[in-house]
């Protein structure tokens, strides 16, 4: 007999659990965030000031998910009500060498990029005499090290914090349960400041469950999954060239190999947003020979904070829910109503893609394609479901 192939060991995510995970636009200032966060939610705050910590607060908005599969259904069932999925977004002042000890909005910039699931970093590789680089010149590989290095050393700053408390409790000595878990917290504690004093970022380590449980309620900024987005004019991403950008792979390559990388030109992209009409931005990414980038860019954090779909339809309403892959269905009958997960029954469900192959939910139940499934049942990507669940107790 042949050997048994070897099970494929999944990597266990940090992060929190949610269905509603937030991304924040990140980088030093002027180098085109708050342009790009107008122009992925269409949300015109008024022109971004030329000037460095322009935004302050961070701005949040919801964009909708483009899927393919969402507007077959949309057109299919021709509902009275269509609600997509949405990815919550925000804007993020600009960081500035020294962010990490309190220069520029220091702080209050750290702890903004503490409050979000995930960061979309944006990289100037564009020249413009007009908006001025708050290091004086264009080097986007010396950015690229700046806000690494900063994040990193509040990152030190939170895990030996952390450590210097678990130390005052675990020097009480004893044998109890809660002592030998304090234990191997400090443990982990540990194994993550030396991580980090040795230049190394925490979504990069290789955790347990029990170590990503340690780490999580610690938020640390480099735990935190990252999209790059190179921020290239809009005549080099029309030609696919850029001086930079083979120094900016290397370094990426070196420094967070695995990460999505996106070039973009967010100055096209805030162009587009002056058409009234999607016919007119069509016609001119035709003329252009060119994509937007932003469909590509909300796709991939999605991907990135492992986030998946499941559809309820019919001739009321048909709506894209989100949930974490691997979400079970009690759990994820509970995205839909709190009481469904506490009252679950069973799930009623077949795939999108069996449903597009054949046609018609007629024809998914002659093939014997609907299925009944329990509480154990793992949802898949592009499930569409029927949740049947008791009533609640009052």
């Amino acid at each position: 007999m042949p050997p048994k192939k070897a099970a494929k060991e999944e990597k266990i995510l940090l992060g929190r659990p949610g269905n509603n995970l937030k991304s924040g636009i990140v980088g030093l200032a002027n180098v085109g965030k708050s342009t790009l966060f107008q122009a992925i939610t269409k949300c015109h705050l008024g022109n971004p000031a030329n000037f460095p910590f322009a935004t302050i607060d961070p701005e949040e908005s919801r964009v909708i998910v483009p899927d393919e599969r969402f507007d077959w259904l949309c057109e299919k069932y021709q509902p009275k009500s269509r609600v997509p999925a949405h990815l919550t977004i925000y804007d993020i002042a600009g960081l500035t060498r020294g962010a990490s000890t309190g220069a520029g909005l220091g702080n209050a910039f750290l702890s903004h990029i503490r409050a979000v699931d995930a960061i979309f970093q944006v990289v100037r590789c564009f020249d413009d005499a007009e908006i001025i680089h708050i290091e004086g010149d264009v080097d986007p590989v010396r950015d690229l090290t700046i806000i690494s290095e900063e994040l990193r050393i509040k990152d030190i700053e939170f895990t030996e914090k952390a450590l210097d408390n678990l130390k005052k409790l675990t020097r009480r000595g004893g044998q109890s349960l809660e002592m030998k878990k304090l234990k191997e917290e400090e443990a982990c504690v540990e194994k993550v400041l030396a991580l980090l004093q040795g230049g190394g970022d925490v979504r990069k380590g290789n955790w347990s469950a029990k170590e990503v449980e340690f780490i999580n309620p610690l938020f640390l900024l480099t735990a935190k999954p990252v999209v790059y987005l190179i921020n290239l004019s809009e005549k080099d991403y029309i030609r696919k060239k850029n001086k930079h950008l083979g120094k900016v792979m290397e370094w990426i390559k070196e420094n967070a190999a695995g990460d999505p990388i996106l070039p973009i030109s967010i100055c096209l992209e805030e162009r587009l947003t002056r058409f009234e009409t999607e016919a007119e931005v069509a016609a001119e990414l035709k003329t252009l020979g060119v994509d937007s980038a932003l469909p590509k860019i909300i796709t991939t954090m999605r991907k990135v904070l492992n986030l998946g779909s499941f559809f309820t339809t019919g001739p009321d309403e048909v709506r894209q829910w989100t949930i974490r892959n691997g979400t079970k269905a009690p759990q994820a009958a509970g995205v839909i109503h709190g009481d469904f997960e506490k009252t679950f029954i069973q799930a009623i469900v077949y795939n999108f893609s069996v449903l597009k192959e054949l046609g018609d939910e007629a024809e998914v139940k002659a093939k014997g394609k609907i299925l009944t499934k329990g509480k154990e049942y793992v949802l898949e990507d592009g499930d569409i479901v029927l949740f049947k669940a008791g009533a609640a107790k009052g």
